[in-house]
């Protein structure tokens, strides 16, 4: 049976984070794949469980640089992961993983 608690953990990038040079100069945002890699780190600290898959992901409004987030994770099944990136209750980005 599925552990029904989610794990939640705060997230926030630094604005000196080298990615921010890139994306995008002038005005950056926090890049998709570092909110799935901030997930997929959550999942193997929470589960002890890499990603085999991103099964899919939405990105609906950006996060800046020095933002306060949180991430919040749940199992969907035994091998699905849900994952949800809030800033002050709204919703900026959402998915599942595909646990290994």
């Amino acid at each position: 049976m599925t552990d029904p608690t989610p794990f939640v953990s705060a997230l926030r990038f630094d604005a000196a984070h080298p990615s921010f040079a890139g994306h995008f100069p002038g005005r950056p945002i926090v890049a998709g794949v570092l909110l799935l890699e901030a997930a997929a780190e959550a999942l193997r600290e929470w589960r002890g469980r890499g990603v085999a898959q991103v099964a899919d992901a939405k990105f609906l409004a950006p996060l800046l640089p020095g933002e306060d987030a949180s991430l919040e994770l749940d199992m969907a099944d035994d091998s699905r992961c849900r994952f949800v990136v809030r800033r002050d209750g709204e919703v900026l980005a959402r998915g599942t993983l595909e646990a290994a």
